[in-house]
């Protein structure tokens, strides 16, 4: 027989169970997309540290490059800035000169002074280069204040010299470093005074390698050719320039055209 209680309360027991079942299928679907949103989040996050560990690493990156191209472009700079300061004093330099050389009238030559300049230029043009345009042979007892002035006088002309009391350096063989400036000289002056005519054994030295050379310049101070005469038999065949003839610096001005082959082409 047909009970329809019972048959409603299958049908509550069924709907109980579809609700059941539908709410675990939700339930199990909400932990899907839950699990699934928290993966793609550390995904994200993960992507999110890869990128803003690769934007440090480029931007260290890029402020090292920068640091090093602003560190080259001050030396640079600061090269130019040398070369730019060089050029400049060697324009003043050669202004100063040229100047100097403007302001400054051609010395006049005795015959003899003027034959011994040639001669000297002559030979100058027949050596190979030379490290000293001049080797200064002086006593320094009597000479060292007249040979630095001539020193001076023949540097501020362009003239390279030899000075013991520039060159020489301690501590090395003091014949040796005079050997090798008599060697590396394309002239030398020998400043006779009356200490040198003594005979000292550095001014021996130096005068008896320079005395056959055709470009050995005398410059006489405080002696004469007679003076000269009695020290040796060779010198006064030779010109030679004399301070009480001529200033220091006009005796300079006398020799550099000699001894600068810039000057004698």
């Amino acid at each position: 027989m047909f009970d329809p209680r019972q048959l409603e309360n299958q049908l509550r027991q069924a709907q109980r169970q579809a609700e059941a079942e539908w709410k675990r299928q939700v339930d199990q679907y909400n932990r899907q997309v839950d699990q699934h949103n928290r993966e793609v989040k550390r995904a994200l996050r993960e992507r999110q540290r890869q990128i803003d560990d690769y934007n440090r690493r480029a931007e260290a990156h890029n402020r090292g490059v920068l640091e090093a191209f602003n560190r080259d472009v001050q030396r640079v700079n600061a090269h130019n800035a040398k070369v730019d300061e060089q050029k400049n004093a060697a324009i003043r330099e050669l202004g100063h000169r040229l100047a100097i050389a403007s302001s400054t009238p051609r010395p006049v030559y005795t015959v003899a002074e003027q034959a011994l300049a040639d001669r000297v230029q002559g030979a100058i043009s027949q050596l190979p280069g030379r490290e000293w345009d001049v080797f200064l042979s002086y006593a320094r007892i009597d000479g060292a204040v007249v040979g630095d002035a001539l020193r001076l006088a023949l540097e501020a002309l362009g003239v390279s010299v030899w000075f013991d009391e520039i060159a020489i350096r301690p501590g090395k063989s003091q014949a040796l470093q005079m050997d090798r400036g008599l060697q590396k000289a394309r002239a030398g002056i020998a400043l006779l005074t009356p200490a040198y005519l003594t005979g000292r054994f550095w001014t021996e030295r130096e005068l008896g390698a320079l005395l056959h050379k055709a470009t050995l310049i005398p410059v006489l101070h405080e002696v004469t050719f007679d003076d000269v005469a009695q020290y040796s038999g060779i010198l006064p065949d030779l010109a030679g320039f004399e301070t009480a003839r001529d200033s220091v610096e006009t005796i300079a001005q006398k020799i550099a055209p000699a001894v600068l082959l810039e000057e004698a082409a």
